[in-house]
Parts: structure tokens; C-alpha cells; sequence
């Protein structure tokens, strides 16, 4: 079974992108190698992200902020699907990838930028992760091998 690349990007690849990685590389269809990159990688991850991407079983030694031209290399592996998570990231000049990867935004609100309880935080950082997986969940569901960029976007929530 081909296993498909998946680039999450966000802009300091330390939350909603890192819960699409590990989504992706742990979702149980087994379509998906997950990665994640920021224009402007942070130096750790957000607690609460690595302690959600670690309660689905993702390996921790993967957890780490990346910069996206690390994706633009030649040696780097080629993307089947490029998925920005943010608003910013979205907007800016992303790096030539090579092989024309069917591109898509699916925009949620960064939770890091919630104010509060930590219990406030984690519902916040838990609620990305739901939306993702279901994006990744319908995206499962879809002929992979057929597609575009347009339908790609369109792959919303139940």
C-alpha cells in the first residue's frame, strides 16, 4: 500500500502543525506519513501539543520545531499534500516543492494564544486535534491517488 506525504505548516511549527504530523503519521488507515514545518520555527514544542501527540502514540524523538526549507532540499522527502493550519502561514511565500504537491488551508485558531486555566488551554490544543483528525479522517476516505488541490481544500468536517 503507498503511504502518502503529508506537510503540515504553520508559522512557528510548535502546535497546530505538530498535531497534524503526528495525526497523520499515527492515523490508523496507515495512508500517511505525517511531517510539519515553520516559516519560522520556534525552539520547542507547546507542552500541551507534545502531551497530546504523545497520548496518540506518537514517538517523541520526532517532536521538534522545523524550519519548511528543510522540505525544499533536494535530499528531503518528496510531498504528496501540503496542508497550512494558519492564517499567517497560508499567506506567505512558501518554498518551491518539488513535484507539485496538491496544496490546501485548513485554518484553525492557534491555542497557544488562549488565556487562562491550563484545563482552558488543553480544551482549547484538544479542539484542534478533533478538527484535524477529522479532515485527515475524510481525507483517508478520499481517492488519494486522483487527488487535486481544489478537492483537497473542500475536505471539511462533518
Amino acid at each position: 500500500m503507498k503511504k502518502y506525504n503529508i506537510l503540515f505548516l504553520c508559522t512557528h511549527n510548535s502546535a497546530r502543525s505538530i498535531l497534524g504530523e503526528a495525526l497523520a503519521s499515527t492515523h490508523p488507515s496507515g495512508l500517511f506519513v505525517g511531517y510539519s514545518a515553520g516559516s519560522s520555527p520556534g525552539t520547542s514544542i507547546n507542552p500541551f501539543a507534545k502531551a497530546l501527540a504523545l497520548d496518540i502514540g506518537y514517538d517523541e524523538k520526532k517532536l521538534r520545531s522545523k524550519s519548511w526549507d528543510e522540505f525544499a532540499l533536494p535530499d528531503a522527502p518528496k510531498m504528496d499534500f501540503i496542508v497550512t493550519v494558519c492564517d499567517n502561514a497560508a499567506g506567505e511565500q512558501c518554498p518551491f516543492w518539488p513535484g507539485k504537491p496538491a496544496t490546501a488551508h485548513w485554518g484553525f485558531p492557534d491555542p497557544s494564544q488562549i488565556q487562562g486555566s491550563d484545563d482552558d488551554k488543553r480544551k482549547a490544543f484538544y479542539a484542534v486535534m478533533v478538527g484535524l483528525k477529522k479532515r485527515i479522517d475524510l481525507l483517508a476516505e478520499l481517492p488519494l491517488d486522483q487527488l487535486d488541490s481544489m478537492t483537497l481544500q473542500k475536505v471539511h468536517t462533518r
